[in-house]
């Protein structure tokens, strides 16, 4: 009898204790992972740890942390629904620029870096690109977006141990293009022209441009008051030129010769790399690619991503020689 009350009494305490070990055990798993999260500390990129951000529609800057910085550059410069090594490698690109143009000077007299694509690189706030977003996306794109902007954290692209001038663009249009051939003047040995495939998928690989020979005349008038063309004669729009690239390096228009660069600007085209031709009374623009063509390509990063390729495959193969490294 006694031994029988024994085991009960046992039975009791076990019945007891069993939940209490496991609701410690429990509560030990969930702080160690409060405390994990605690301790995930912010890359100590030194003296580039914050930078200033001038917006340039209000002049105001803001004085805000580098990675934090890059989420808005990437969630601006590159679609969500890209694939995640391509915004890996947007991010290793982004953060690159930004290092590099620090370094090198600012083009900004109390800023690093300004919000304007045309100018530095494209930026948005949190809160405005959300809002952007489908409800229903907002928080697996902006995950996406922070995933990329993590994953590379405190890498830099390096040429000679150096950040390079990781320039990017839309669509290269099949193949990217030197710098020096684009805009003349210094020549980076890490922008090389190279190939890249798939981009015809993609939206921004092709688009066209009509106007009347009346328009045509006046847009170029409107940069050089000399500009005369007679379509009556034979040769009025000769390309003289190519870049390595196959874009427009030199034209002829008229009594005047053009870089290609300048006649993307006066017509407002997506890129330099288009064919002129003359139909009736209007002029069509076919142009291939989107942007100048020069660093890395959004969409065939994009397209490379899907081959399984990964996003330091995809950065070494649109800068020549260069290699990946931790910033200190």
């Amino acid at each position: 009898m006694k031994k029988i009350f024994i085991y009960i009494l046992c039975l009791v305490l076990l019945c007891f204790l069993i939940p209490i070990l496991f609701t410690k055990r429990k509560e030990i798993k969930t702080l160690k992972k409060e405390e994990l999260e605690e301790n995930i500390e912010p890359y100590d990129y030194g003296k580039y740890n914050k930078i200033k951000l001038l917006h340039s529609s209000t002049g105001e800057v803001e004085e805000i942390d580098l990675d934090t910085y890059l989420l808005g550059v990437v969630s601006s410069e590159m679609p969500a629904n890209f694939e995640e090594e391509a915004l890996k490698a947007q991010s290793l690109v982004a953060r690159t620029y930004t290092i590099y143009k620090i370094i090198n000077g600012s083009k900004h007299e109390n800023a690093d870096i300004c919000d304007n694509s045309n100018c530095c690189q494209a930026w948005i706030s949190k809160e405005d690109r959300l809002n952007r977003w489908n409800k229903e996306e907002r928080d697996s794109n902006w995950t996406k977006i922070e995933n990329a902007v993590n994953s590379t954290k405190g890498k830099i692209i390096t040429y000679e141990g150096k950040p390079i001038n990781a320039f990017f663009h839309s669509n290269s249009g099949g193949t990217t293009d030197t710098a020096s051939s684009v805009w003349g003047g210094t020549n980076y040995p890490y922008l090389q022209a190279v190939k890249t495939s798939g981009e015809d998928a993609y939206a921004q690989y092709s688009s066209e441009l009509s106007l009347s020979k009346e328009e045509f005349t006046s847009k170029i008038k409107e940069y050089h008051s000399n500009f005369e063309i007679d379509f009556n004669k034979n040769n009025q729009i000769q390309i003289l030129e190519y870049t390595e690239g196959d874009r427009i390096k030199t034209v002829k228009i008229g009594n005047l010769s053009l870089s290609g660069v300048e006649v993307r600007n006066i017509f407002g085209l997506k890129s330099a790399r288009f064919k002129i031709n003359i139909e009736d009374n209007n002029i069509k623009f076919n142009v291939i690619g989107y942007g100048h063509g020069v660093g890395m390509s959004q969409t065939g990063a994009d397209n490379m991503a899907k081959q399984g390729k990964n996003y330091e495959e995809i950065v070494k193969h649109y800068y020549t020689g260069v290699e990946i490294m931790n910033i200190v």
